[in-house]
Order: structure tokens, then C-alpha cells, then sequence
């Protein structure tokens, strides 16, 4: 039988790119998004679901296993960016972005554990980012709710262990997505201490994406992990120097990997 999969934030961008992917392979794909009418010409059904909403991943993932029967993959891609000096962003907007990128996938995965559980077999594919890896200037936020994401993987890994549900993280770098228009840019203030260097900072972030790789790598990532009997703990997928600064980070003095950053930002 095909193996039926969830992508969370599959109408778009690397989700789309895993979605159409893993249905060419034979795989019985469901996307998730919070305004599925917009997707009407999607290659695979998009669901609605907002990660916000208890109510709302709970009915989807209902509504796929009574339809399916089971749950084979489940695929946590819907994240939100989100920039700006840490002074100056609402805790609100804080807030929003840990919900989007480390509650939502936590109430996702709970959300299809029991079936998992009762099939004692699953995949979860958590899809957090380089940059949760290191501290980035004016990127503090994301860079920190993704962060955690990793590390919770990490923890939940093991406890799902006795019920033959295996979990994983796959770290993109920058790619060719819509991420940077649809993340929450705190605004370049007149007045900010912070203006002229998170400008320069923000034209460069933007840059990065705009210059991106395919998402069909990461597609194509994810299709080897599924057929994979024992997943590793942690993916990383993108240019050899994003992979590599997660080393030189392990193998550097904290000042020196620091300065490191702070160049590159043109900090």
C-alpha cells in the first residue's frame, strides 16, 4: 500500500516541492494550509489547517485517518520567518513566531501520535533551518524557535523509540522561496540606533533567498530519509559553506566564530 503523508504549509515553497515530489513517487500526499481555496490546482489535496489553532490540526489530522485509515509520514514544513533588531520587535510578534515554528509542530506531531501508535510504526520529519544552529543578528527570533525545535526533536526521538516512531530534522540553508515576503519584518525606523545596520543586514538576508537553490533538493532529501530504515538525528541541506559554518562553529572560539558572523553581516 502507499504510504500516506501530511505536509504542514504544503501549498508553497519547499512543501510544495516535497508534496509534488513524494505524489510522483506514489505516495498518497496531503498539504496543509490556512487558506486552501487559493490552491485549487494543487497537484495534491491542500487541507485546511492553521498551526495556531488546536482545533484546527486536530480536525485535519482526524479527517486524513478516517479517510486513510493510517498515517505513514508526517511532514512539519509550515514555519514563519521573522526579522528585526530583539529590542524593537513586539513580544507579540515573538510570541506569533514560536507558535508557528515550535508549538504548532509539537501540537501537529501529538496530534498524529496516537494513530502511530496504534500502527507501532511512523515517520516525523521536522523541517527547522540552518540558521537554528547559531545566533544570527536581526534574525534572533527565528533563529531561536527553530533552534528549539531541534533541540526538542532531539528528546522526543527517545521517547518514541519503544513505539517504532522515528523522528528526525532537516536543516535547509537558503532556498528559493516566498518565505522572505510572507515573514514579519520589524520596520526601519528614522529614529532606530539600529537602522543603518539592520538595513544592511536586511538587503543581504534578502539576497540569500532571492539566490537560493531549488527546493527540489530538499524534495529529493526527504524522499531518501522516508526510505531510510534508521534516519539520523539531524539533515543539513545547502551550500557546503551554510553546512560548513555549523562546524566552524563546533570547532572555533566563541569570539572568533562570532566576529566570523559579524563580517559576513558587514556588522
Amino acid at each position: 500500500m502507499s504510504k500516506v503523508v501530511i505536509i504542514t504549509g504544503g501549498s508553497s515553497g519547499i512543501g510544495k516541492s516535497i508534496g509534488e515530489f513524494l505524489a510522483q513517487k506514489g505516495f498518497i500526499v496531503y498539504g496543509t494550509s490556512r487558506n486552501p481555496q487559493r490552491y485549487k490546482n494543487s497537484k495534491f489535496p491542500i487541507l485546511k489547517l492553521d498551526v495556531a489553532v488546536l482545533s484546527s490540526i486536530t480536525n485535519t489530522i482526524e479527517t486524513v485517518i478516517q479517510k486513510e485509515g493510517k498515517v505513514d509520514v508526517l511532514i512539519n514544513n509550515a514555519g514563519a520567518g521573522i526579522t528585526g533588531p530583539i529590542e524593537e520587535i513586539p513580544e507579540e510578534e515573538i510570541k506569533a513566531n514560536f507558535e508557528t515554528n515550535f508549538f504548532g509542530p509539537i501540537n501537529v506531531i501529538k496530534a498524529a501520535l496516537p494513530q502511530m501508535r496504534k500502527q507501532n510504526s511512523g515517520l516525523i520529519i521536522n523541517i527547522t533551518s540552518i540558521a537554528g544552529y547559531m545566533g544570527l543578528p536581526y534574525r534572533g527570533v527565528y533563529s531561536a524557535s527553530k533552534g528549539a525545535l531541534e533541540l526538542i526533536t532531539e528528546a522526543f526521538r527517545m521517547e518514541l523509540k519503544g513505539f517504532n516512531i522515528n523522528m528526525t530534522n532537516v536543516a535547509p540553508g537558503d532556498f528559493a522561496t516566498n518565505i522572505a515576503a510572507g515573514r514579519y519584518h520589524a520596520p526601519l525606523l528614522d529614529h532606530s540606533p539600529y537602522k543603518t545596520s539592520y538595513g544592511t543586514t536586511l538587503d543581504l538576508m534578502n539576497t540569500h533567498v532571492d539566490a537560493g537553490s531549488d527546493p527540489l533538493i530538499m524534495a529529493k532529501v526527504v524522499f531518501k530519509i522516508i526510505n531510510t530504515k534508521k534516519p539520523k538525528i539531524h539533515y543539513k541541506v545547502g551550500e557546503f559553506m551554510q553546512k560548513f559554518s555549523i562546524v566552524l562553529k563546533r570547532i572555533l572560539p566563541d569570539k572568533v566564530y562570532e566576529k566570523l558572523l559579524m563580517n559576513h553581516y558587514k556588522l
